[in-house]
């Protein structure tokens, strides 16, 4: 998944960004909402964490303004604003949820994928025909079989299956999986593919993961 910090405090930032990676996660910074705001145009986030004392304004007016022009991206405050009418104002300003610094990392994993639940499948999983993804427990299987998926294998099938039925392209999957944004002639999408096909695939009809040439790749049951 795609998250986008804005908290222009280092060490937090240092701290989400290296606990949010090990997760499988694709994670950008941004120390100012001007900065949040170019970042969200240019690669949209799936999730954003946003901190409401910042060095030019309140980063809830820029949920706000995401929410009066139809952006549902789910958000997270983080903040050490913890009076009542300061947790009622953020969720009224169209924030998904409210945490208070200082807070642990593993209750941050909980919100997020609390969030993360509301706006998918009543149970957070993702299916494709008889493959069933499960992002929360880093779990996939089909036909009632467990894969076993290196973590890069399983953030490639979550993002495919969060988009199935759409041709990505390997820039884009280069951008979302791999938080590459050039190409520097590398082949690892497809080597990664060929993985997945491998262990998604081989033994299993129909198959679900598809090329499309010249285009780039497509997760789709029949």
């Amino acid at each position: 998944m795609r998250i986008l910090i804005l908290e222009d405090d280092p060490r937090i930032s240092a701290f989400l960004l290296k606990g949010l990676k090990e997760e499988g996660h694709v994670v950008e910074l941004a120390a100012e909402i001007s900065v949040a705001k170019q970042k969200i145009m240019e690669h949209p986030p799936e999730l954003l964490l946003v901190d409401r004392m910042l060095p030019d304004g309140d980063g809830l007016s820029l949920v706000r303004e995401l929410r009066h022009q139809g952006n549902r991206t789910p958000a997270i405050c983080l903040t050490a604003r913890d009076r009542v009418a300061d947790r009622v104002e953020g969720l009224n300003g169209g924030a998904d949820d409210y945490l208070i610094k200082p807070f642990s990392f593993e209750e941050l994993l909980a919100r997020i994928a609390a969030v993360m639940r509301r706006g998918g499948s009543p149970t957070g999983l993702l299916q494709v025909g008889d493959l069933v993804i499960d992002p929360d427990g880093h779990r996939a299987s089909r036909g009632g079989k467990d894969l076993q998926l290196t973590s890069q294998e399983f953030a490639l099938l979550r993002y495919l299956a969060q988009h199935q039925g759409k041709v990505l392209s390997r820039t884009r999957l280069l951008e979302n999986v791999w938080d590459m944004h050039h190409d520097p002639g590398t082949n690892v999408v497809d080597v990664y593919v060929s993985y997945l096909r491998a262990k998604v695939d081989k033994g299993f009809e129909p198959a679900l993961i598809h090329t499309v040439r010249g285009v780039g790749y497509m997760l789709e049951a029949p």
